[in-house]
């Protein structure tokens, strides 16, 4: 049976995610704190797959996550899953949520709710957890001047009432969840996905270079990011996803040429697609 870590603990959004992709497959979910510490799993063979969240469309994506899956770990996206996400306030039961003065939330649910937590709760201190699940249980701990923010289900959990639902800034949210191991996935969907990483020489036109290419090649970009590359100031790494299965003889050829004209490259895999309804 396939060991399979989520970011916990129980009632978390990705938890929700694991549970969707282990529906037509029998699999242990494992539990970690951390979305580190859960990908660091995979790589020493503590487990087999680990679902971790990737990219929101209201925040954007998950910083840490392409940090480490660009520095860290040698591990491939093998699957990915879109969620709607609906946020909620949850606080001790017979509390007014009016009145208090401390809110635990993960950093991606604060920044999905700016909005409401700038005019709604300006009076309230944020403190930011490494899970939802872990902020609900800290509201708890702290009791009728404390509430969380996060999914309906950790409020069943954790004894907390629900007395706002969808609090987040926009109704159209969205998180993408990718599942990662050390083996690639076979092309099993009619419509499938690649992402690499790279960084490029520091000149003129060298991004544009690498672009051109899968304009060459006719293979349509979904995404591109930067992150700082860990090394001078200024000096970036690209996250790229394009579509279409390295098995494709356009993909694997446009990669091999931005393979050659890169001085880091590293593939994150090739994956179904997950479209949103």
């Amino acid at each position: 049976m396939l060991k399979i870590g989520f970011l916990g603990p129980e009632g978390t959004f990705t938890q929700r995610a694991a549970l969707m992709y282990t529906s037509q497959n029998r699999a242990e979910l494992v539990s970690l704190p951390s979305i580190r510490e859960t990908l660091l799993a995979v790589q020493q063979g503590e487990l087999d797959l680990a679902v971790i969240p990737f990219e929101n469309s209201l925040e954007g994506s998950v910083n840490v996550v392409l940090d480490i899956l660009a520095w860290e770990v040698d591990l491939l996206i093998i699957d990915e899953l879109i969620l709607p996400i609906s946020q909620t306030l949850m606080i001790t039961p017979g509390t007014r949520w009016q009145d208090i003065t401390e809110v635990f939330t993960h950093p991606q649910s604060a920044g999905q709710c700016r909005l409401f937590l700038e005019t709604q709760l300006p009076q309230a201190k944020l403190h930011l957890t490494n899970s939802n699940s872990e902020g609900a249980n800290q509201a708890k701990m702290k009791g009728i001047t404390a509430g969380a923010i996060g999914p309906e289900q950790a409020a069943e959990i954790f004894g907390l009432e629900v007395v706002l639902r969808d609090i987040q800034d926009k109704e159209n949210n969205f998180t993408r969840f990718i599942v990662v191991g050390k083996n690639s996935a076979q092309p099993t969907a009619d419509k499938h996905k690649t992402s690499i990483v790279f960084s490029t020489e520091h000149k003129p036109g060298s991004l544009s270079c690498i672009l051109n290419i899968f304009s060459l090649w006719d293979i349509n970009m979904s995404k591109i990011e930067s992150r700082p590359s860990r090394g001078k100031l200024g000096r970036y790494i690209f996250f790229i996803d394009i579509e279409g299965h390295m098995i494709d003889p356009d993909v694997r050829d446009a990669l091999t040429m931005v393979k050659r004209k890169t001085n880091f490259y590293k593939f994150l895999g090739s994956y179904p697609r997950a479209d949103m309804d």
